[in-house]
């Protein structure tokens, strides 16, 4: 309760709105009387998932998936970022409380991890409280060299975690496969390096090795570091074209990994942040399932399967 308590008064301090995920969390890990609720998952929906259709479209879907959360996704994976700038601000807040559904993060792949603050802007002003990117840097250093690197990289990421605190936002970094941050290693010498409370992990297992007692380790190790967690397994990949029950392998509850790990981890470090279930299609830009209905459904498949393990966990 104590440590509850201290990371529901940080985060007031720091980001001032109910709308931070610790925040948020630890309101909906509460009840009506104060007494702790059972643990829960708190979804979102990647608006990519639904490939390139119209905002309002995605939005009417996200409630029929258990989740209140929207996470905006730009091209070439969707293109929902693309149509906020043609809606505009007000238009664009409009349609969120049209179909009761709250702004969660973007995922800002195609700016690059040193160009977001704009978007932290838009994000804030739409209600929303993350940003989320890849590492991107160096390949293939190891040792000395792979630790000096990765010092290097907190350095410079410091003047921007420190601009989004200001502006009240969190920013998520995905352990990108072939990024300098990708393995467990790598991801907890980062946050050794750079200790700040509104920057952590966005964890994507799709892009670790699939042992789900390895991946629970991770998740336990990270704690409160973890800001965002991906439903995401590898399958059988998603960067060439498969047959689609091939290709839907990446979710949960369709490939082979077990995420009762994953979920008894989550569960321990009373996690409250979002989860996204989620996977690539081939190409990007296409819907995972040829209709908004089916897509939905699908999610909703994933999530039984999550809410199964979470019961085992």
């Amino acid at each position: 309760m104590l440590n509850r308590i201290n990371r529901r008064d940080f985060n007031k301090q720091l980001l001032g709105s109910a709308c931070s995920a610790g925040l948020l969390g630890n309101v909906l890990a509460a009840g009506t009387d104060g007494s702790a609720k059972p643990f829960q998952l708190n979804y979102i929906v990647a608006s990519c998932m639904y490939g390139k259709l119209p905002l309002e479209t995605i939005l009417q879907e996200v409630p029929k998936t258990g989740a209140a959360y929207l996470e905006i996704w730009a091209e070439r994976h969707g293109n929902q970022r693309e149509q906020i700038d043609e809606l505009g601000v007000e238009k664009t807040k409009q349609l969120f409380d049209k179909h009761n559904v709250k702004l969660g993060s973007f995922t800002c792949f195609k700016y690059g991890l040193f160009n977001m603050q704009g978007e932290m802007d838009l994000v804030r002003q739409l209600g929303g409280d993350m940003v989320i990117c890849n590492s991107g840097g160096p390949k293939g250093l190891k040792g000395a060299e792979l630790k000096a690197g990765i010092k290097k990289f907190a350095e410079k990421l410091k003047p921007h975690v420190d601009a989004a605190a200001e502006k009240g936002v969190i920013i998520g970094l995905e352990n990108h496969g072939g990024g300098l941050i990708n393995d467990p290693d790598t991801q907890r010498w980062l946050m050794d390096a750079l200790p700040a409370k509104n920057f952590g992990i966005a964890l994507a297992p799709y892009h670790l090795e699939q042992d789900p007692e390895m991946i629970g380790k991770l998740i336990t190790d990270l704690d409160e570091r973890l800001v965002h967690f991906q439903g995401w397994q590898h399958g059988m990949g998603c960067m060439k074209k498969l047959p689609k029950e091939q290709e839907l392998l990446q979710l949960p509850g369709r490939g082979d990994m077990n995420f009762v790990p994953l979920l008894a981890a989550l569960k321990k470090i009373n996690y409250q942040g979002r989860t996204e279930i989620f996977m690539h299609p081939v190409p990007r830009g296409i819907p995972i399932l040829p209709t908004a209905e089916q897509v939905t459904a699908e999610i909703n498949r994933s999530r039984a399967y999550l809410e199964k393990c979470l019961k085992q966990a």
